[in-house]
Order: C-alpha cells, then sequence, then structure tokens
C-alpha cells in the first residue's frame, strides 16, 4: 500500500476527528437539528450529560494522535467502535449522513489494515 496514500488517509481522518470532536464540545459548526427517530436518539444521549462531551474529547485526542502519528494503532483501535456506531446511527436512524459514516469507517478499516502487523500478537 502506497504510504503517501495512508499518510493522506491518516491525516485527513485525524482532521475531521479533532474538527467534529471538538465542534461537539463547543459548538462552533451550525449542524441542523435531526429529527423523527434520529432526534429523539441523539436527546436521549444529549439528556445523560456525559456523552456528547466524553465523545468529543476522545474523537480529539484519537484525531490528534493521527495527526502527530503517535500510537496510531491504538487510536485507531479506539476509533473502531465509534466509526461502526456512526456508520450504524446513519444507516438506520439519519441516512442522509451515511456517505461521511462510510468514508469514517473505510479510512479507519484501510488504516488498521496497514498497521495489521502491531495487531497480529492480539490473535495468537
Amino acid at each position: 500500500m502506497n504510504s503517501m496514500f495512508t499518510k493522506i488517509v491518516r491525516i485527513a481522518l485525524g482532521l475531521a476527528l479533532v474538527v467534529f470532536g471538538a465542534n461537539k464540545l463547543f459548538h462552533f459548526l451550525p449542524m441542523e437539528a435531526p429529527t423523527g427517530s434520529a432526534g429523539d436518539f441523539m436527546n436521549s444521549l444529549g439528556a445523560t450529560g456525559y456523552i456528547f462531551p466524553v465523545l468529543g474529547v476522545l474523537e480529539v485526542i484519537i484525531g490528534g494522535m493521527l495527526l502527530v502519528k503517535k500510537w496510531v494503532a491504538f487510536a485507531l483501535i479506539l476509533l473502531a467502535p465509534i466509526s461502526i456506531n456512526i456508520l450504524l446511527f446513519h444507516l438506520f436512524l439519519g441516512i442522509s449522513g451515511l456517505p461521511v459514516a462510510i468514508v469514517i469507517l473505510l479510512f479507519n478499516t484501510i488504516l488498521i489494515y496497514k498497521h495489521w502487523q502491531q495487531y497480529k500478537p492480539l490473535f495468537y
């Protein structure tokens, strides 16, 4: 796999995570409120008072690790359940964001594949 390609994927994913994670904390990007089942789900998560701040901090930390190329394999494993949940949310509740969710999961998968050697000891 081309290292320039994976570098671009890593940086793009890192930037997206930092921006959208920081937005969960500081609300600087105007986002349309979801309606229907998606809105009900998001409102219930927001009502907990901790889910979005914790998720925002995690996304910023993971994105930062990807951007500075520090502990990338660890960051990708932390990101895996988050990216799967982003995909499932958009697949079942908010279909309009599905292309972005697919790209995030695809980028995460590409980078996990690139770092597979570091995960091999987990399976022996």
